[in-house]
């Protein structure tokens, strides 16, 4: 078999071809592989696969973009045959490397190589616009399975195509972390220059990739027309998910400026309930009116809890109208949902959020001229309040520094409401409220940052109001007086623990602390900064 990357020593030689570490059914001598033989992509069609120019034009690639700022490719492609078996060590490429997506050239500054496979994560000198990553796979190949493979190298009459072509393969044989694949038509070949493209499978307009191209046969491509087979191998993808997603994640947060974070709401929104699995998401609105939701990571890298990163609106959008912001459980079955508080006084519960935006809005209070009263609602928080309640409740705190709570509001609306404190200069001072899992209470605690830098826990409130002494985790005058935005949530792992706290600092820093509880904070994670 041969490997796919075309090495040029001029516009019409080709350099040697880089020894393959796999191998089909039989064992055989590899060189480099070649272009996907199949259709031409149409107007934007897989426009996340990506043409490497290693070199100045020693040698063609392909690449998929995964994160704004990562792809993922073969490791070969940067590999010296020659010295280092096919491996490549982490840091800057050795050659110039540049990546053109859509027709923009983007300098590749960083390998990250796995070191069990033909597979390398390079990063970008700065992030894509306008063109949507390829998911990660998790789901585990299969046997038979159809898949689309893409590159960017010869086909059987075109020496350096345009665009990505792409052809149908099938699964023919798994292995630890490889795959056998087969033509799902007689024309299917991998070819030179489609070396660290994709296989990925197609799923309701969405596409997973699941492989990388290492090795291929390259019958039927141009200049080696002679050849009959055309079988490939990709290095497995499916089996490392939560790999890549930890690799592409470093640069997720420190991409955006957390001085101009206006609300926050943390929640299981991507992945249902809490299943043990994910850690949870994070739903931000920024201040010029733009909103993201970065996808819990179900990886253990403490510093990267987030494995994603979805844009929700763009600037100027609706969202710049949000006045507090709050996630929580309001439908007995299902994800999370945000309940938001808008600037007219309308209140709003969204009960479904993904990687779409938000869905299902049910009003809870119209707002406008003849219902001013909401607007007097400074913060909100969602909670599990009512001991034993499939459903959250949702705490208020109002203008005149007063407090409320209104019970199952994912049935009952706004109409179950409790006054829980009469109005109060003391409470004016509270600059953010957030319901947590803190003390291993029935119910859920209440956690306020005053605006002289303390935080206090209100341990198991619940529809009879607050019990027990405040419990001081952080004094007054600490660096949380800098906070910006303060989310409560898992972050650290899947739902395990008492709760951490998110913080968005003032110089757009970000960083948590994890497994907050009646003893305080314990130790600050930095995430940017």
């Amino acid at each position: 078999m041969e490997r796919n990357v075309l090495g040029i020593r001029s516009r019409a030689a080709f350099m040697t071809g880089v020894s393959a570490t796999a191998a089909l059914a039989c064992a055989l001598s590899a060189a480099p592989a070649q272009a996907v033989v199949g259709d031409a992509a149409k107007d934007s069609a897989y426009a996340f696969a990506a043409k490497l120019d290693i070199g100045g034009g020693k040698r063609a690639c392909t690449a998929t973009l995964v994160e704004k700022q990562w792809l993922v490719t073969a490791a070969s492609c940067f590999a010296d045959g020659s010295t280092s078996g096919g491996k490549v060590a982490a840091g800057a490429p050795k050659l110039k490397t540049t990546a053109t997506l859509s027709g923009r050239a983007t300098d590749v500054v960083e390998l990250v190589p796995r070191e069990d496979r033909d597979l390398v994560m390079a990063k970008l000198a700065k992030p894509v616009t306008g063109i949507a990553p390829a998911e990660i796979g998790f789901k585990p190949l299969a046997q038979g399975e159809e898949l689309r493979v893409a590159g960017y190298g010869r086909t059987k009459d075109e020496w350096v195509p345009d665009k990505p072509h792409s052809a149908k393969f099938s699964v023919s044989a798994l292995r630890d972390g490889s795959v056998e694949l087969a033509g799902a038509s007689a024309d299917a070949a991998v070819c030179k220059g489609d070396t660290g493209g994709p296989a990925f499978r197609e799923v309701g307009g969405r596409y997973e990739l699941v492989g990388v191209n290492s090795t291929s046969w390259q019958g039927g491509c141009f200049g080696n027309e002679d050849e009959t087979r055309k079988g490939a191998v990709d290095a497995r993808v499916d089996d490392i998910a939560g790999w890549v997603q930890s690799v592409a994640s470093r640069t997720l947060l420190p991409r955006s400026s957390w001085k101009y974070a206006a609300y926050t709401a943390s929640g299981y929104f991507t992945g249902g309930s809490n299943d043990g699995k994910r850690r949870m998401d994070l739903f931000v609105v920024w201040k010029d009116g733009e909103a993201t939701l970065f996808q819990g990571a179900d990886h253990d890298d403490p510093k990267q809890p987030f494995s994603a990163e979805y844009k929700i609106a763009d600037k100027g959008s609706y969202w710049q109208d949000a006045r507090a912001v709050t996630g929580g459980k309001f439908t007995e079955n299902g994800s999370d949902g945000i309940t938001v508080r808008w600037a007219s006084g309308k209140v709003s519960t969204y009960t479904h959020v993904d990687q779409n935006g938000v869905h299902d809005e049910k009003t809870l209070r119209p707002g406008g001229g003849d219902n001013p009263f909401w607007k007097n609602a400074r913060l909100i928080t969602a909670g599990r309040f009512t001991e034993n309640s499939l459903r959250d409740d949702l705490l208020v705190l109002w203008e005149d520094g007063s407090t409320s709570m209104y019970s199952d509001i994912g049935t009952k609306g706004l109409s179950g409401w409790t006054q829980l404190t009469k109005a109060d200069n003391g409470w004016k001072n509270a600059v953010q409220i957030s319901a947590g899992e803190f003390t291993g209470k029935k119910t859920a605690d209440l956690l306020i940052r005053w605006n002289d830098g303390q935080a206090q826990l209100f341990p198991g409130v619940d529809t009879a109001g607050y019990h027990g002494s405040r419990i001081t985790v952080r004094p007054v005058g600490s660096a949380w007086k800098n906070a910006q935005t303060l989310t409560v949530g898992s972050f650290t792992a899947a739902g395990k623990g008492p709760n951490d706290v998110l913080v968005g600092w003032n110089d757009g820093n970000v960083s948590y602390y994890p497994g907050v509880d009646a003893a305080g904070t314990h130790g600050e994670v930095q995430l940017v900064g």
